[in-house]
């Protein structure tokens, strides 16, 4: 079969990806002609997949570059259950998974849990939970997704939208490690168009999620659909306009400056996390008490003298272990007592949690007797 140039790309793009992570050629015997089956031992690669244009193409540019590594290549196919017919798109979606070759081919039937996050954040939850099951079940090395430039670029609009910060403008790294499994994103420098062009070149007959709203064009764009959606075609497509420049290579290489400077602050973050955060045991906990539990200790004379950007990571970082979710307001009234205590109150957090000074050490309380009025 005859590459074309963004097939060639494709195979280059993941072929780096899997290098990036340790996964290379098996055997000096995967460069002779032919076909090689791989060891029953040897590495797994999951892709992720929903049926869609993208994921479709990856599976199949992950099988051809899995079989020149002698490397094992399946596919994971997560049927949320959301959309009418969604069993038949996942099992159409398995048999093609099949046809290039991929084994083990596995579909996970969820249950969407409501937790008031909204639709589209409990579905990717759930999707993530079964992905990261699967994974380790199999003793995955890996798990592809098959996010592309213009999801990026999307992540990115998304991210301004919703939060504040470098974290925000950083948008999807390549490569996570999330709930013990590693997931990479090998198409991150491809577009839509050209995942479009590796299935119509290849042949392969993909599903569209109405929920993604491929057909607005053709009867406007509804505000019933996910804020993703809506962004994809209106909002990035008016930017896109009214700057006269091509927008998603701006904000996907954007992303990755940001991904680097996020990467270093990261990094020294960590040192001072780990320099003065103290977590309680579980087996100091006493549960039969009625005060507040101490979960976690700052060391508020240590961390002052830290830089803004690394106070406000080791504190978000510390909220998130104890279990009190934080806003980036929570932040800062918590930096406050870090840098500008003058005898005031605690910060009263969310989920029963709450952060007060005592002398240097900042205290993070979670109040039983509070939660269970």
């Amino acid at each position: 079969m005859a590459y074309t140039p963004t097939i060639r790309q494709a195979i280059g793009d993941v072929r780096r990806c899997l290098a990036d992570i340790g996964i290379a050629r098996q055997s000096s015997v995967m460069r002779e002609h032919g076909r090689h089956e791989p060891s029953p031992d040897a590495p797994l690669v999951l892709v992720a997949c929903s049926g869609g244009r993208d994921s479709l193409a990856l599976a199949s540019i992950a099988t051809t570059v899995c079989g020149t590594l002698g490397v094992r290549c399946g596919a994971v196919i997560v049927d949320h259950g959301l959309v009418a017919g969604s069993s038949a798109v996942a099992d159409e979606a398995a048999d093609r998974c099949r046809g290039f070759g991929m084994d083990p081919v596995i579909v996970r039937r969820v249950v969407v849990p409501s937790t008031g996050a909204g639709t589209e954040a409990d579905a990717r939850s759930a999707r993530y939970d079964a992905l990261i099951e699967t994974a380790a079940e199999r003793r995955a090395a890996a798990m592809l997704l098959a996010h592309t430039r213009d999801d990026q670029a999307e992540t990115v609009l998304l991210g301004l939208l919703r939060t504040v910060g470098l974290d925000a403008l950083a948008g999807m790294p390549r490569a996570i490690d999330r709930g013990g499994v590693l997931f990479v994103r090998p198409f991150l420098d491809l577009t839509r168009r050209q995942t479009t062009e590796i299935c119509e070149t290849r042949g392969i007959e993909w599903w569209d999620d109405p929920t993604n709203g491929d057909a607005a064009d053709e009867g406007g764009l509804s505000t019933d659909l996910p804020l993703r959606s809506r962004v994809r075609h209106a909002l990035l497509p008016y930017l896109a306009h009214l700057t006269d420049t091509d927008l998603v290579e701006h904000l996907s290489r954007s992303a990755g400056f940001a991904q680097r400077d996020k990467a270093y602050i990261d990094e020294q973050a960590r040192s001072v996390y780990e320099r003065v955060v103290r977590h309680a045991e579980d087996s100091s906990l006493d549960s039969a008490s009625d005060s507040p539990t101490v979960a976690a200790r700052i060391d508020a004379a240590a961390l002052g003298g830290e830089h803004p950007a690394i106070r406000g990571r080791v504190i978000a970082r510390a909220l998130a272990h104890a279990g009190a979710g934080a806003s980036s307001r929570h932040v800062d009234a918590v930096d406050a007592l870090v840098v500008n205590w003058h005898g005031q109150g605690g910060v009263r957090l969310s989920s029963a949690y709450s952060a007060c000074r005592q002398g240097h050490v900042i205290l993070v309380c979670h109040d039983r007797v509070h939660e269970n009025r």
